[in-house]
């Protein structure tokens, strides 16, 4: 147990919070000794904290029950017990960006599934298979913070996951052109039917700022570190809807590419079926074997059938056909609190890990 590296949760009793609780259970490389959240859960146990709220499918870990929660605003007590932390704190983005950047002044490094520090231009956005090269922006941000071992690294939004690897698998084909619509699952605004009743059976057309964040977001990550900071890619452009539905964990992406160069759709798909990246080579415990996966039935993927697929860390997409305005259209699907969050946030642990950037203090 002792060679495991200490991880804190900010903001453990949150959904989020819960998911990476559920997902570093047994984990090989990190052990949860520390939960920190708002001041009404500090000074109670885990398991007092969250009370009726426990919202995983999978029951609390033995393990976090009887940890006492910290109030995630002491930050160097909590810093103190920890040689990382994960953070899904609930605050607002100013509050968000200070409380990271303090306890990465601590000499404590955060990774992040928080979107308040996603521009900030030295902290890398990092889907593990597709820009882990942007980790290296670190060494830069260190210098501005003042710190040897302490940074802020994020992973991006949710609802591009089921689309922006796709593009990245086809970039050799020089996508240029992207219309996405995606259908997105309740859990992403940290509900489920019990708490938002009004969802069943409905349709909500709008979800705040979303639909910026899924055009602009995967340029970022398509980006290139220059004069030590990350400069977004200029194509392809993306517009992009963003819909609530009646569905607990999954999002599905609807997508329409135009392509420079004209691709098969023999060669599209053996593109995506081929598509690894240092995860899969590093064999990271969290890394899906195969990162993307594609379905042949006219029906698939479904939400019900595909969304836990490799355990919720690989993207499913089917549907690839020729399009009338477009060159080709597919569908996507993510498992947006797995992958799109907590998941994504552990694979870049694993991933600075590895690289060398978190170690024990």
């Amino acid at each position: 147990m002792s060679e495991k590296l200490k991880v804190g949760i900010l903001g453990g009793t949150g959904m989020v919070g819960q998911r990476f609780i559920s997902l570093l259970e047994n984990h090989p490389w990190f052990e949860v000794t520390t939960i920190a959240a708002s001041p009404r859960s500090a000074g109670k146990t885990y398991e007092e904290a969250v009370g009726g709220r426990w919202k995983m499918d999978t029951p609390m870990p033995e393990a976090v029950k009887n940890i006492i929660v910290k109030n995630v605003n002491e930050v160097e007590a909590v810093a103190a017990s920890v040689d990382f932390v994960f953070s899904a704190v609930d605050m607002t983005k100013e509050e968000i960006k200070k409380i990271e950047e303090d306890y990465a002044k601590t000499e404590t490094p955060v990774v992040s599934n928080n979107s308040a520090h996603r521009w900030t231009p030295d902290v890398p956005m990092v889907v593990p298979e597709i820009n882990p090269e942007h980790m290296k922006v670190i060494e830069f941000q260190k210098k501005r913070l003042g710190t040897t071992r302490g940074f802020v690294a994020v992973k991006p939004n949710c609802s591009i996951q089921s689309y922006a690897p796709v593009l990245t698998a086809w970039k050799e084909f020089e996508p240029y052109e992207v219309v996405a619509t995606t259908y997105q699952a309740i859990s992403g605004a940290g509900k489920t039917f019990k708490d938002w009743p009004e969802m069943v059976g409905n349709i909500i057309p709008y979800i705040g700022g979303e639909e910026e964040k899924s055009e602009k977001e995967p340029l970022r990550i398509w980006g290139e570190i220059k004069d030590g900071v990350i400069v977004p890619a200029a194509s392809p452009v993306i517009t992009c809807q963003c819909i609530r539905v009646p569905v607990l964990n999954g999002h599905t992406a609807a997508v329409f590419v135009k392509f420079k160069k004209k691709p098969t759709k023999e060669q599209l798909i053996a593109a995506l079926e081929n598509f690894k990246g240092v995860p899969q080579e590093l064999d990271l415990p969290s890394a899906p074997k195969q990162f993307i996966r594609y379905l042949e039935e006219d029906n698939r993927p479904q939400v019900a059938l595909d969304v836990n697929f490799e355990n919720g860390m690989g993207i499913n997409v089917g549907r690839l056909r020729e399009d009338t305005v477009y060159d080709w259209k597919f569908v996507g699907l993510s498992h947006n609190t797995v992958r799109g969050a907590a998941g994504g946030a552990v694979l870049c642990a694993e991933l600075l890990k590895a690289q060398g950037y978190i170690t024990k203090k």
